[in-house]
């Protein structure tokens, strides 16, 4: 691993692939978002190479011994999770640079909480049982003995998003290795090179065998439509857009793959009456402009009792104020950019669109240069059917809607094709109460954090299919088989 992951030359990002790290003949550039300029290259996967990463992942399930030696993975495990301690400041340079991750994000979820996932599945592997005995019974006059064993699913295809690579691409990788399976794993094209590290230091530092961990980056989806069709590949998992996810579905069905999705939001936060409103103000602003707004489980709608409505806007108004933005390498900074400009034009596209359809811009709705970076949003007079009460920007734009009730709130959180998460803030019981009828797979009271590599994290509706990390995470990628013998 070279000493310096930001500056290092295009030449020295390569694939792993079958346990040989390798430098693709093409490659494709990977952009600071904070001021538009190229880190280095990656390198730029052609279908052949991830038919490659799929055939070593096969023959590493199929022909070793990977995904029955509990004991090893442990160790491999413990050992990815030690190598990635080791190098944690490099991966944070790394991760501010490519993701625009600001330097405090990289304290949490951005990348030292995604490294416990590691040490956690190591450690649960080590009590977990993998069978369930389902005791005796009588059939056709003799004793029979019925038990439930828990083995590896198959060779994984990981596709991961560009918002938290770290996040994304440990929560998939770690509990399909600590279930047994063989993974290949593809980088999202806008943040390839912090991925693309992980390869090489399970490459150099794990005993993690050849074609048990491949990786991949490239710029051409047909790398990754590769991963769905392929019979070779027993689960896809997904991390991206539901529109991507829905496309991802009909690829597998062809196969009757397992698909594990992880998509879209547009959860609500739920200010009761009789929360605190400026605690409320503030948890409201600071959330929808943590990593710009680029997290798929952030609360981008505001729903506020109709008498509250104009004392909140004005807390909201001096909360946004305070967001300090800029170079994610400041330690100063709360918030850094967009990813692209191609994302920073959706997002102003939509701010357009929604002031045009009668509501009212507050603060920001300007962009900023140089970088992708777009000034904290708030809009107000929202109809709740309209587009950016209804779709995801994935930028930090904050609407706020009116409710009568609680019961009018309910039907507004839930009127969502989504159902990822949530927030509701007031008298706790009340909140909890509320809670319990917004449908979305997480959700916190009072700010309270859910999040945890033992926590299981997915959503409703046309937000997923599955549960990454805790238990449910590790059963995504086990398959049951179903014992009776006669007891002689």
């Amino acid at each position: 691993m070279p000493a310096d992951l930001v500056t290092t030359s295009a030449v020295d990002r390569r694939m792993l692939i079958d346990g040989r790290l390798i430098a693709a003949q093409h490659v494709f550039p990977s952009v600071n978002p904070a001021n538009g300029n190229v880190i280095a290259n990656a390198p730029n996967a052609t279908v052949a190479d991830a038919h490659k990463a799929i055939t070593a992942a096969r023959r590493a399930f199929d022909r070793t011994d990977w995904s029955t030696d509990v004991k090893f993975r442990v160790h491999c495990l413990e050992q990815l999770h030690e190598t990635l301690v080791d190098h944690v400041e490099e991966l944070r340079e790394l991760t501010i640079a490519e993701v625009g991750a600001t330097r405090a994000l990289t304290e949490g979820a951005q990348l030292e909480g995604p490294i416990e996932v590691a040490r956690y599945y190591a450690d649960l592997l080590k009590t977990l049982s993998l069978t369930d005995d389902l005791g005796i019974n009588e059939f056709m006059g003799q004793q029979n003995h019925r038990w439930v064993e828990r083995e590896a699913a198959g060779v994984v295809g990981a596709i991961i998003a560009y918002n938290y690579p770290n996040q994304l691409a440990l929560a998939k990788l770690v509990p399909a290795l600590g279930a047994g399976c063989t993974v290949v794993l593809k980088a999202a094209p806008h943040t390839p090179l912090i991925t693309l590290a992980l390869g090489e230091l399970i490459a150099e530092h794990t005993d993690i065998p050849p074609g048990v961990v491949n990786v991949l980056s490239s710029a051409d989806t047909a790398v990754g439509e590769a991963l769905t069709t392929s019979p070779h590949v027993d689960v896809v998992t997904f991390t991206g857009s539901t529109e991507t996810g829905r496309k991802i579905m009909t690829a597998a069905s062809g196969t009757i793959k397992r698909v594990f999705l992880e998509l879209g939001g547009k959860s609500a936060m739920v200010v009761l009456d009789d929360a605190d409103l400026p605690s409320a103000a503030m948890m409201a602003a600071f959330t929808i402009t943590s990593h710009a707004g680029q997290g798929c489980a952030l609360t981008s709608r505001l729903l506020i009792p109709r008498k509250y409505h104009d004392p909140m806007v004005e807390l909201l108004k001096q909360n946004f104020a305070m967001i300090a933005y800029g170079d994610p390498a400041d330690p100063g900074t709360y918030m850094g950019p967009l990813i692209s400009e191609q994302q920073r034009d959706k997002v102003d596209g939509m701010v357009k669109r929604a002031v045009a359809a009668g509501a009212t811009l507050v603060a920001g709705g300007n962009k900023v240069d140089p970088g992708f970076f777009y000034e904290p949003t708030l809009l107000t007079n929202v109809d709740p059917d309209r587009e950016i009460a209804q779709e995801e920007v994935f930028g930090p734009v904050l609407v706020v809607i009116r409710y009568d009730n609680d019961d009018h709130a309910v039907r507004i959180a839930n009127n969502s094709i989504y159902g990822l998460s949530g927030t509701v803030v007031g008298d706790h019981d009340h909140a909890v109460a509320v809670a319990r009828r917004i449908r979305s797979g997480t959700i916190s009271i009072n700010g309270g954090n859910y999040s945890g590599p033992e926590s299981p994290f997915g959503g409703y509706k046309q937000s997923g299919i599955g549960r990454e990390l805790g238990i449910a995470g590790l059963e995504e990628f086990q398959e049951r088989k179903t014992f009776g013998a006669v007891i002689r």
